[in-house]
């Protein structure tokens, strides 16, 4: 046998003599939704409209004793910008007192505590206080952003300025609406959508100089160009109409995917800990599951090295040894739960496990494979 071989044959059985390692462990945590949990669950309002259930019976069993009502037309300040340093628009004809041309661009400037407005040229068209605004037109375009209704405020901020635009509120839903809910979904699942998102507005709170962000820190705005004709149909045909609880408007959270059921507001990480709310309490979302959501189920898989690096900046010690859950909400979504670690426990809630391990949901079951 040639020498090669031989050396071969000796380093395979030498091989074949040594044990294999054993498999590292690895955590899954297996779970169900996406989201806070609170309120509509968008795939179950889908799930609903194709049982035929319409948008008033839909809106009215995610949020519990509320009835449908009517709201007084108001104008809404959604903040697109934030202390930038220039807003370039074009598509008003007034702007700070001035007569300006809509086909033209023009820039709103911070200038020591105001605003100052020139054409793209640099030549100054007026100085506008601690805010420019932009009106006339049917619609403004402001550059790398969109185009929208109503009208343009650049205001002093900070070291620069903000954009805000300010518009009815049946304009501003008819870009809210498709940015939050597929135009194909079924019309009933689009119309409550737009209750939804109406009231949301209507009852939260002001930031100051604005009311709501263009994004999920308060609801998806996307302006002129996320119209679509049949969610703009969704809007005007419940032209005001709001969720309302013993008659004020109802703050109408709503989220992506309930896993099937819905939880109460003081168990989610809208606020964790905080005042229950009657119209906020978890419901069964029975058709949810018909709806396709990528989220209905889901699984997670971490080696033990990298759950316990993740869970360390929420007080675990040592090494995860066990995730114990001492407190379930309404649904199966985690309130309370104990880190089991090397070198002690930990309580934490469910948002802070959630958050810490990049989880779609509080509703997440944890094992040691």
């Amino acid at each position: 046998m040639p020498r090669g071989i031989r050396l071969l044959l000796a380093v395979l059985a030498c091989a074949l003599a040594i044990p294999a390692a054993a498999s590292a462990k690895v955590w899954v945590v297996k779970g169900a939704g996406f989201g806070h949990g609170v309120g509509l669950s968008q795939y179950g309002a889908y799930g609903y409209a194709k049982h035929g259930f319409k948008y008033d019976q839909i809106v009215t069993h995610y949020y519990t004793g509320t009835t449908i009502g009517t709201a007084a037309d108001k104008s809404v300040r959604v903040l697109l910008r934030d202390s930038v340093g220039n807003v370039t628009f074009r598509g008003a004809n007034s702007a700070c007192g001035a007569t300006i041309k809509a086909g033209k661009s023009y820039v709103a400037k911070r200038k020591g505590r105001g605003v100052v407005l020139r054409t793209k040229k640099g030549t100054r068209v007026a100085q506008c206080g601690a805010a420019m605004t932009a009106t006339g037109a049917p619609a403004v375009v402001i550059a790398g952003k969109g185009t929208y209704h109503g009208s343009l405020e650049a205001r002093a901020s900070g070291g620069g300025v903000d954009a805000i635009n300010v518009l009815g509120i049946e304009d501003y839903l008819r870009g809210v609406v498709p940015r939050e809910s597929p135009s194909s979904w079924p019309i009933e699942a689009l119309k409550a959508q737009a209750v939804a998102a109406r009231s949301y507005v209507l009852s939260s709170g002001s930031h100051g100089t604005f009311d709501v962000y263009d994004d999920t820190r308060s609801q998806a705005y996307g302006g002129v160009g996320a119209e679509t004709a049949k969610t703009d149909t969704a809007v005007s045909s419940t032209h005001l109409q709001v969720v309302q609880y013993k008659g004020k408007v109802a703050q109408t959270f709503f989220f992506s995917t309930s896993g099937g059921h819905t939880e109460n507001n003081e168990f989610s990480s809208l606020g964790f800990g905080q005042p229950a709310l009657p119209y906020l309490r978890g419901v069964e979302d029975p058709y949810e599951a018909e709806a396709g959501s990528p989220y209905e189920h889901w699984k997670r898989k971490y080696s033990v090295g990298r759950i316990s690096g993740a869970l360390h900046g929420i007080g675990l010690r040592g090494k995860l040894r066990n995730v114990v859950v001492t407190q379930r909400g309404t649904s199966p979504r985690i309130v309370h739960a104990n880190l089991v670690g090397s070198g002690g426990t930990t309580t934490v809630n469910g948002p802070q496990l959630a958050s810490a391990l990049g989880l779609p949901d509080t509703w997440a079951f944890f094992k040691k494979k």
